[in-house]
């Protein structure tokens, strides 16, 4: 060890000439430290629950709320007042920009400015009071993002109307469902979905009008017709506001903003309602969490829009865009070529679940492997020298300026040159993030950070799974209280009383949390089930163990009371399967191969080794597994659009595939089988 690392130092010196900055490393290290315990204030002491309560740990707030939440700037508590500041102040900027195509292609970006943009929101909002839409009513929109559902959103923010985002990945069915819901009677459509939105089967509708965000063909205006439905182009609903104008009724803080129905694991969308202060809450959170740092967010600053605006995380980070007059561009549709936009934006900002920072990540490395052994070496020794320096506290952007220019560079190019700051994460009952965690720190790898500004923290007791706020590692159902909670569900008390408990929003994720208030999610609280020998079971836990498995991409682990074994659904990765293919002399294609048995037995023994090397208990090994070469995808209803598996609909789909691998390793169990088969499939 004491050979590599002088052997290491060396090489840095040689490379980059900056190995004087060791003497500077304690003092450093030493400042990042200090500041660890100055991202958060215990406000509360736990207490041991009493009359059948459950015991509670502290209450945990961020430093920026010390002596309470700040108050919201004057003129500034609603969502509308954040976009009328941003036209007064930055009428001339940049603030949405799109593609369009061109022989086939995408073309540059094209943008329209923030009056532009206010001046197209006064007309959408005209036009609407001219149909009568009357303040507090729902105004659904339907599509990818665009400008067009932005200047629905703020038309709606303008004249008091309540936005309802239709999923645009859930399909028709749940559109229908919120459609009715929330008695919804216009709404925006992307022109490709006209057809998805109308009545299907001969079936009625409550919608009276649909405005397209483009064109309306004369077969889309006869279908609506026929359902009694108006159908309005872009232009055309723009030129009635023009000749119908009116002023704007803004609303109030208290009013409610949008009404944000979220997929679930099971049962039916619910609808999660968000006031205008929430909103503004959160911006004005965000905003003061950026103004701790050197490195601040600015007019300049360009945000690439990827996820859907139908999700709390990116409308959210666009309103705190909007905000800061910054300016907003929209990927052009191909997941595929999202690349393309990166570089064509260059943004310095954007958004997304794991899976596509995994598919980055992924992708740099397949580069980094494919380079020559020189240069691959050459790349780990700077990547390992900067991360060396990061780790005693330098900043990212001061650890290693010439590893930045030697080698980080050209990965930064591939998504686009500018971005300095990405984020992963949102909960739509919180309007977005809980917790974050502080760039350049280290020291919050691996956990979810500390509070936002306007958020308080606290764990509560789960007996059932032997967590406990008091024990140490505090451990417990990661609860919320703050300014950026939800109000409620939309025409569903139960279900909010169940989650909404003396103002704390009951998460159903378990946490450790530290004593500096650092949390770590580790568990969630549905996701466990008893094995026959009575042992409990944290599915997600041991997800989280085996997905570190090189050769598996996804896997779902599956148990029941009845059973004492566990068994799992793989989904492997592709290109690590072919390699493992080609040393073991196998061929075929991707689908070829994961039928193998030997495919099989190998992943076993990997899913055993990692089960050993992470010291799980011998019931929490997997004895049997499906090998399944496609992905868990929404389209056979296996995942949200967030990629949270519904683990109901994954049982029914992969039943008779897991009562097989049962039946190998249990064949006593057979009539079971078939009785569980009957259940799910018969549940009446």
């Amino acid at each position: 060890m004491v050979s590599i690392a002088i052997l290491h130092y060396n090489v840095e010196f040689f490379i980059t000439g900056e190995f004087q900055q060791i003497s500077d490393v304690r003092s450093v290290a030493d400042i990042r430290k200090e500041n660890m315990n100055k991202y958060t204030v215990q406000v509360e002491s736990g207490h041991i629950g009493k009359n059948g309560r459950p015991s509670v740990g502290p209450v945990y707030r961020s430093s920026l709320s010390k002596d309470g939440f700040p108050p919201l700037d004057p003129g500034m508590d609603t969502s509308w007042q954040i976009f009328r500041h941003a036209v007064e102040n930055y009428p001339g900027n940049k603030m949405l920009g799109w593609r369009e195509f061109r022989e086939g292609k995408a073309g540059p970006y094209i943008w329209k400015t923030y009056q532009e943009v206010y001046e197209e929101v006064l007309c959408i909002g005209s036009a609407l009071r001219q149909l009568d839409v009357a303040p507090g009513s729902r105004v659904g929109i339907y599509g990818a993002n665009c400008p067009q559902w932005v200047v629905t959103m703020e038309a709606c923010n303008g004249y008091s109307l309540i936005c309802v985002p239709l999923y645009d990945t859930l399909g028709a069915g749940a559109v229908d469902y919120i459609i009715e819901h929330a008695e919804i009677d216009v709404a925006f459509v992307e022109q490709k979905k006209v057809r998805l939105i109308l009545p299907s089967d001969g079936q009625g509708t409550r919608l009276k009008s649909i405005i397209s965000f483009t064109t309306i063909t004369p077969e889309e205006s006869c279908s609506a017709a026929a359902f009694g439905i108006k159908a309005y182009s872009w232009h055309d609903f723009i030129k009635m506001g023009k000749e119908y104008s009116s002023e704007p009724l803004p609303p109030r803080p208290l009013d409610i903003c949008t009404i944000m129905y979220t997929s679930g694991t099971s049962g039916t969308p619910k609808g999660v309602i968000l006031t205008q202060e929430t909103h503004a809450s959160y911006v004005k959170g965000v905003d003061l969490f950026m103004d701790q740092f050197e490195d601040k967010m600015t007019a300049d600053d360009v945000y690439f829009s990827y996820l859907p605006l139908a999700h709390i995380l990116d409308r959210i980070i666009e309103e705190y865009f909007f905000r800061k007059g910054a300016s907003v561009g929209y990927f052009h549709g191909d997941t595929l070529a999202l690349g393309d936009d990166l570089v064509e934006l260059k943004p310095t900002f954007f958004a997304g679940v794991p899976l596509v920072f995994e598919r980055i990540h992924r992708s740099i490395l397949k580069t980094v492997a494919e380079l020559r052994p020189l240069r691959r070496l050459i790349f780990d020794l700077l990547y390992k020298y900067k991360l060396h320096w990061m780790r005693l506290g330098y900043s990212h952007k001061s650890a290693s300026p010439l590893a930045d220019l030697l080698a980080f560079s050209k990965v930064k190019a591939r998504l686009g040159g500018r971005v300095r700051l990405l984020v992963s994460g949102g909960l739509t009952e919180t309007c977005g993030q809980v917790s974050v965690a502080y760039p350049d720190d280290h020291s919050l790898l691996g956990t979810v950070g500390v509070t936002l500004t306007y958020t308080e923290l606290r764990l509560e007791e789960v007996p059932e799974m032997g967590y406990d706020p008091l024990a140490e590692p505090s451990r417990g159902e990661i609860c919320v209280r703050g300014k950026t909670l939800f109000s409620g569900y939309y025409k569903n008390p139960e279900l909010t009383k169940e989650v909404l408990k003396d103002g704390w929003f009951h998460t159903g994720d378990i946490g450790e949390i530290s004593s500096d208030g650092i949390l770590v999610i580790i568990d969630r609280k549905k996701n466990f089930f008893k094995l026959s020998q009575g042992e409990y079971v944290a599915a997600e836990h041991l997800e989280k163990v085996y997905s570190s498995v090189d050769i598996i991409e996804d896997i779902w682990v599956y148990g029941n009371s009845h059973r004492s074994m566990l068994v799992a659904v793989v989904v492997p990765r592709e290109d690590n399967t072919k390699k493992w293919a080609l040393l073991s002399g196998l061929k075929g294609a991707f689908t070829e191969l994961c039928a193998l048995k030997e495919l099989n037995e190998h992943i076993l023994e990997e899913l055993k080794l990692a089960a050993e090397k992470n010291k799980l208990r011998s019931f929490e090994h997997i004895r049997g597994i499906v090998v399944d070469p496609v992905p868990f995808d929404v389209e056979r209803d296996l995942v949200t659009p967030t990629m949270k598996k519904k683990r109901t609909q994954m049982l029914e789909y992969y039943l008779v595939d897991i009562e097989k691998v049962y039946g190998k390793l249990l064949p006593c169990q057979k009539i079971f089988s078939i009785m569980l088969y009957e259940v799910i499939l018969n549940p009446s």
